[in-house]
């Protein structure tokens, strides 16, 4: 076994890489440019729900209060008459990019460091580069990206969205894994 101590440059190595590696996915590649479409008449349903004063949190409409009432007629004929939404209302005005770039950020080393957790529980102090890059690889990918799959389970997501972020996911992996594997003590 490996200190976990020993592994914090790794760990936040890897974290800057992911973090470079998803600016570039994000700023210069464009294929995330249509995982979310324009609400027909965007201007006129903002209009109108601005009206409603819904606070910042996550809705879906129609909404039972129990699962009982998810059998009553009416509830049954909402769903039908639709339009079936889940959605989530975030703070007017605000520009989120600096507060969710470094809660990314952090949310990287966390992944990082259970990758590192897991590999130095697994393997000893040099061990090759391909042992650790694999467990740690695998490790990483499935912290970005299989919990996503849920949102196209429960929340029909489109599949190609949660897919592409999955590729996403195996090449933060990919950089977790060769990080650690590079660094890794020996």
């Amino acid at each position: 076994m490996v200190a976990l101590s020993e592994l914090w440059l790794p760990i936040v190595l890897s974290a800057v890489l992911v973090f470079i590696a998803s600016s570039v996915i994000h700023m210069v590649l464009s294929y995330h440019a249509g995982d979310f479409r324009a609400v027909p008449k965007e201007d006129d349903v903002m209009a109108a729900l601005r009206g409603f004063s819904i606070p910042p949190g996550d809705y879906m409409m129609p909404k039972p209060g129990s699962m009982q009432d998810m059998k009553s007629p009416a509830f049954v004929e909402k769903s039908k008459r639709g339009p079936v939404i889940s959605m989530t209302v975030m703070p007017a005005g605000h520009n989120f990019m600096g507060a969710s770039l470094a809660q990314w950020f952090v949310y990287s080393l966390a992944v990082s460091l259970f990758a590192a957790y897991i590999a130095s529980r697994a393997l000893d102090r040099g061990a090759p580069y391909l042992d650790v890059s694999q467990i740690a690889s695998t490790t990483a990918f499935v912290g970005y990206g299989l919990a996503l799959w849920q949102n196209s389970i429960w929340y029909k997501r489109k599949w190609t969205t949660t897919l592409k972020s999955n590729i996403d996911a195996l090449i933060y992996g990919f950089l977790t894994g060769g990080v650690l594997g590079w660094l890794w003590p020996r």
